[in-house]
């Protein structure tokens, strides 16, 4: 078995999402940024590149605006030391960034997401990466989601997060515990993904 070459990628970990207008309400925010830390702190140790993503809006907009509090890293980031830094304006840190020409330069196979939201910057950089070849794994404790109302209904935090993390185990990531994580790459061996029918199947199985 070959061992994963593995960077970590956090992605707009912002004050935006703990002290600002948009706050990440699941899991608790205080939880998934002491994960964060950790998994920060692991890839130190263990020789894993660290990506740090920010995102920024144009100045005036409502969120994430260029010169304001809540487009600054949260100190949990800003913190600690990282490898390459990535500036972006839409949803995958791939889209108009070098990425992956970077990622390339260094061999890397496996990319580990971690940061904010599950359900938006997450799952499209999580998707970005797959269509370009890469296998990846996500942390479930290490990122979260905010509730969303509108005309198409209404979903909780909590559900928007548990339905990504399982989509995402079925296809594109292995959704795994920041715990989880830690014993991977301390042992050298890749965490395991899901795939669609497997699921499926046993969704089916729950009903027979």
């Amino acid at each position: 078995m070959t061992s994963p070459r593995r960077a970590l990628i956090v992605i707009d970990v912002q004050n935006e999402y703990v002290s600002g207008d948009l706050p990440i309400e699941f899991p608790e925010v205080q939880s998934s940024l002491a994960n964060i830390g950790r998994a920060m702190d692991a890839a130190r140790a263990a020789g894993v590149p660290v990506v740090v993503v920010q995102n920024f809006a144009p100045g005036g907009s409502p969120i994430f605006a260029r010169g304001s509090d809540g487009a600054e890293l949260h100190p949990v980031v800003a913190s600690r030391e990282h490898d390459h830094y990535v500036e972006k304006s839409l949803p995958s840190a791939f889209t108009g960034t070098d990425l992956a020409e970077w990622l390339t330069a260094r061999q890397i196979d496996t990319l580990t997401v971690a940061g904010y939201m599950t359900h938006n910057c997450d799952a499209s950089t999580i998707n970005h990466a797959v269509h370009a070849g890469l296998t990846v794994e996500f942390l479930h404790d290490a990122t979260g989601s905010v509730p969303y109302e509108n005309s198409a209904g209404f979903a909780s935090a909590e559900d928007i997060h548990r339905v990504f993390c399982v989509v995402l185990q079925s296809r594109f990531a292995a959704v795994a515990s920041t715990d989880e994580w830690l014993a991977a790459v301390k042992s050298g061996v890749p965490l395991e993904r899901g795939n669609i029918y497997a699921s499926n199947q046993k969704a089916r199985s729950r009903n027979r």
